[in-house]
């Protein structure tokens, strides 16, 4: 059997992993477009900080580490089209194109960062930030830069106004949207980010629509918004990711917005043809329909999912679980973690809808470690069933969303969430767990003494 498969971020490496565990002596071809094999975007930050020293920390596989394990690695080489009907795909590398078969496909199209074309886009010193050559290009420009503005206050272009601002340099966040990770976080928790981003020297500017960005010699002087106008020698560019799957169409299925169209076994319209990755869609626990969640942990899981169908061994076979798209973030010296819904993806939810917002301490005063969590959570009005939440707080509570995860996905009540059996120490947390407070708030506080702890 002759496995096929195309990129080697999470879902690839993934994907190759399993088939090589579960049939050794299978004859695998890997396909990388760049010259890098398997990098890790989501360190990318710590490269701009300086925590990693070296972009070739942050990949999780090499071209050699690969051809090591017996994997015909092939970088360099791009795959720009498919035959389902004679099982082929059509590769481009420095000799040429040609034609290569596959007996089952595995696709991590991926997704590219968007430029929007308004003038002055393509000015010296405009960057994007998704891979290994923007990560390099944009820590280079920090060696120089003294004015910077980041468009986008997105997970991406949050990180990158962090590491400008921590190395010195004067920078400006720019989005439409009113406040800090707008899809991320509601107002009360983003309030307590853009504070304290401020006092770190950050400048976040909110509802604002770039009009054009403007420069001298070629190079970039400004942004000008329909609100002013910031000075700048660098402008970074994060306003999303966009599947790029425009090569697919006509092979298969691809909705309108350009994902790829794939069910729980990650097949897509195309029999022993399978995707997964950015460019595709998984079931949204809280909703019960599909969504883009482009998500690392996500490309991880349909890896497996894929390559498990594909090696075609019933007792292995396992469908890709809804998920709820947890994630994390650290913003200066807060830890931002979400789950579920929020105020901006509320309305895609059928029921009725409510939410709590409170603010409690992680630790009792006597261990002397001062600092709340703000918490909000959502869930449904009349069931109570747990929907999302968000947590922010200058202690590390990130793993405390896990928990929250898993709530969603077993459906479970703000009732049992109250009542769960949680662990108490001190030096961990209070006689009620934070999320157990958030739980007996969004309850109205009905029942115990979770509110009423002196310290």
């Amino acid at each position: 059997m002759k496995y096929v498969v195309v990129g080697t971020s999470h879902f690839g490496f993934e994907a190759v992993q399993t088939i090589l565990k579960q049939e050794p002596s299978a004859e695998i071809h890997l396909y990388e477009a760049g010259d890098h094999a398997s990098f890790m975007s989501c360190g990318a930050q710590s490269y701009l900080q300086g925590i990693a020293q070296a972009l070739d920390e942050l990949h999780f596989a090499t071209n050699q580490s690969y051809a090591d394990q017996g994997i015909h690695m092939h970088y360099s080489t791009a795959v720009v089209g498919i035959n389902p009907e004679a099982k082929t795909i059509q590769i481009k590398d420095s000799e040429g194109e040609k034609e290569e078969s596959y007996d089952k496909l595995l696709l991590s199209p991926g997704g590219f960062a968007p430029v929007p074309k308004f003038e002055g886009y393509d000015l010296e010193n405009v960057h994007t930030f998704r891979g290994r050559e923007d990560a390099g290009t944009v820590k280079e420009r920090m060696k120089s830069s003294k004015k910077a503005v980041v468009i986008g206050a997105g997970y991406i272009g949050v990180e990158v106004a962090t590491a400008y601002t921590e190395a010195g340099i004067e920078t400006v966040l720019l989005d439409g949207l009113d406040h800090i990770l707008p899809t991320y976080v509601d107002p009360e928790l983003a309030t307590v980010l853009e504070n304290h981003a401020k006092e770190k020297g950050l400048t976040f500017k909110g509802q604002e629509k770039v009009e054009k960005l403007i420069g001298e010699d070629g190079k970039v002087t400004g942004v000008v918004t329909d609100k002013g106008e910031y000075e700048a020698d660098t402008v970074v560019i994060a306003v999303g990711v966009k599947p790029d799957t425009e090569w697919l169409k006509g092979i298969v299925d691809i909705d309108d917005r350009g994902f790829v169209e794939i069910d729980e076994f990650m097949r897509t319209s195309v029999t022993d043809i399978y995707a997964g990755g950015d460019a595709t869609k998984v079931m949204y626990a809280p909703t019960g329909k599909k969504t883009n969640i482009a998500l690392a942990t996500n490309a991880r899981r349909q890896g497996i999912v894929a390559a498990l169908h594909a090696l075609g061994k019933e007792s292995l076979v396992v469908k890709m679980m809804p998920v709820s798209g947890t994630s994390a973030l650290h913003v200066f010296d807060y830890t931002v973690v979400t789950t579920g819904l929020g105020h901006v993806s509320a309305d895609s939810y059928d029921g009725k809808i409510a939410s709590a917002y409170c603010e409690e301490k992680v630790y009792p005063d006597f261990m002397r470690r001062p600092g709340t969590v703000h918490m909000k959570i959502y869930f449904d009005e009349d069931t109570h069933v747990i929907l999302g939440a968000q947590f922010v707080s200058i202690h590390d509570v990130a793993d405390s969303i896990n928990a929250l995860s898993i709530a969603i996905n077993a459906k479970w009540t703000l009732e049992q969430l109250a009542m769960v059996d949680f662990f108490y120490q001190p030096n961990y947390d209070r006689p009620w767990h934070y999320v157990q407070v958030l739980a007996h708030q969004a309850l109205g506080n009905q029942f115990g003494g979770a509110d009423k702890i002196l310290f």
